[in-house]
């Protein structure tokens, strides 16, 4: 028997170039594209760099000049304050109809467990994208019109707004379950209501109670610009001012606005980490 000794054959040296064809290509010419189109977007408006930049030491002065200092004795009368209250009110109650109407909308508007393709499918789905593809300033405005000045209008104004916003999310989330336990209930013959309760909301249970908290608090940000157009709240306060150009009460109005968005940024926060844990 002869034993056959193969000789080490030196692997071929490969030399590393940052630069690989055809990604990088294509990646280069999407970014000067895209370069291009936002230098002649900025030649066809006629926008003057330089006056923009400008513009900042002149916001500066008239913070300091009009704006400072703010009058806090303004947001602390008892009027105000109320209409703080009803602020949150508003964005609670909108938020959560909000969200209690999305969950039928979005089980609908999700492919993979939709209880019927032609009919449920594309009424979910129109139904999510007719609240998303609207302003809630333009629900506000449309609500007044109909209902007059107020809370009502401001809260449905929010409700419509926290349809499209959570109702998109809930879908997507929806289309991503695992298929496995939905196919076993539905082969023992389990209806569509059995097996959304059964086999798709302990899949997705955790998931929604993060997105009901975040809609409540995008609808808390919204529910100041909703009264600024009539839904009532702090924004009419803040209406006023402007008109009225008082200035340094709308410097008080805005430091709450940026103190309540904390707060709820701080709480809406410490909710998900404590839901992201129970995962």
């Amino acid at each position: 028997m002869t034993v056959v000794t193969a000789e080490t054959v030196a692997a071929p040296r490969r030399s590393w170039s940052r630069y690989r064809h055809p990604e990088a290509t294509i990646r280069f010419a999407v970014m000067l594209a895209v370069l291009a189109f936002l230098g002649w977007s900025i030649a066809f408006l006629n926008i003057d760099l330089s006056r923009v930049l400008g513009a900042f030491p002149r916001l500066a002065e008239i913070l300091a000049t009009r704006y400072f200092p703010p009058d806090l004795g303004y947001v602390t009368d008892a009027d105000f304050i109320r209409s703080v209250i009803r602020t949150l009110e508003m964005s609670l109650l909108g938020g959560f109809l909000g969200v209690v109407c999305s969950i039928p909308l979005a089980w609908l508007a999700a492919r993979n467990i939709t209880i019927g393709r032609r009919i449920a499918y594309p009424f979910g789905r129109f139904a999510i994208m007719g609240s998303r593809s609207i302003h809630e300033t333009i629900w506000t405005i449309l609500f007044v019109t109909v209902l007059g000045f107020g809370m009502l209008a401001g809260t449905l104004a929010l409700t419509v707004f926290c349809i499209g916003f959570a109702g998109k999310l809930f879908a997507d989330e929806l289309e991503a379950i695992d298929m496995g336990p939905v196919e076993a209930m539905r082969s023992v013959g389990a209806s569509p209501l059995q097996v959304f309760q059964y086999a798709v909301l302990p899949q997705v249970r955790v998931a929604f109670t993060g997105i009901a908290i975040y809609t409540w608090d995008v609808a808390f940000r919204a529910a100041t610009v909703v009264g600024f157009f009539g839904g009532g709240g702090m924004g009419w306060y803040l209406k006023r001012t402007t008109q009225q150009l008082e200035s340094q009460r709308v410097a008080a109005i805005l430091l709450v606005i940026i103190a309540l968005v904390l707060l709820a940024e701080i709480g809406s926060g410490w909710l998900r980490r404590k839901i992201a844990a129970m995962r």
